[in-house]
C-alpha cells in the first residue's frame, strides 16, 4: 500500500493542525494504521495507533491532545493535533499494514515520505 502525508507547516505553540495521510487502498481492508514522528537526533517513535477493530493508542506524550480517526469508507486517516508545543516539532510519518494470507498473517508495514510539523515557542 502507497501511502502519502500532507497537513503538516509551522504553527505557534498552543495551536492546531490536521495531518492526513491517504492510501492507495481503502482504510478499511488495512490492518494496523499508525503515526509516527521522529525529531532531529532522536529515534522514531509512535504517536498513535488504530487496529481495524477500532482501537486506539495513544503515546503518553500526546493523550489528550491528538485525536487519531479514520474514514473506513474512505482511504484517509487522520491526526488532529491540538495544543501543540515545541516538543511536537517533527516528521510525521503515516504507517500501514494487512493481511496477506488467508491464514491471517500481516505483511511488513508501509511508510509514506513524511510531513513537516514545526512548532514554534
Amino acid at each position: 500500500v502507497r501511502l502519502v502525508e500532507s497537513g503538516g507547516g509551522l504553527v505557534q505553540a498552543g495551536g492546531s493542525l490536521r495531518l492526513s495521510c491517504q492510501a492507495s487502498m481503502s482504510i478499511s481492508g488495512l490492518n494496523t494504521v499508525g503515526w509516527h514522528r521522529q525529531a532531529p537526533g532522536k529515534s522514531r517513535e509512535l504517536v498513535a495507533t488504530s487496529t481495524s477493530s477500532g482501537q486506539i493508542t495513544y503515546a503518553d506524550s500526546v493523550k489528550g491532545r491528538f485525536t487519531f480517526s479514520r474514514d473506513n469508507a474512505g482511504n484517509t486517516v487522520y491526526l488532529q493535533m491540538n495544543s501543540l508545543k515545541p516538543e511536537d516539532t517533527a516528521v510525521y510519518y503515516c504507517s500501514a499494514d494487512y493481511v496477506i494470507s488467508v491464514e491471517g498473517a500481516v505483511g511488513p508495514p508501509s511508510w509514506g515520505p513524511g510531513t513537516q510539523v514545526t512548532v514554534s515557542s
